[in-house]
C-alpha cells in the first residue's frame, strides 16, 4: 500500500505535543502592527491550542 503524504502547508503551521494537543500561532501579528495597541500585540504572543473539532482535521492532514 502507498503511504499518505503529510500536507506540507500544515506541517509548517501546526505542532502536535506529546499528549496529542495541536498548537497554532495566533493570527494578526505579522504586519500593520503600528496601529494596534501594545496590549493587543502582547495578547497575540505565544501559542494557542486548537479546538477539538479542528484539531482532528489537522491531525488527519499531518497523518497522525
Amino acid at each position: 500500500m502507498p503511504k499518505n503524504k503529510t500536507h506540507s502547508g500544515t506541517k509548517k503551521r501546526f505542532k502536535v505535543t506529546g499528549s496529542g494537543k495541536v498548537l497554532r500561532e495566533r493570527a494578526g501579528k505579522r504586519h500593520l502592527l503600528e496601529h494596534k495597541s501594545s496590549r493587543v500585540t502582547r495578547r497575540l504572543t505565544g501559542n494557542a491550542e486548537m479546538a477539538p473539532g479542528d484539531a482532528a482535521k489537522i491531525k488527519k492532514l499531518l497523518g497522525i
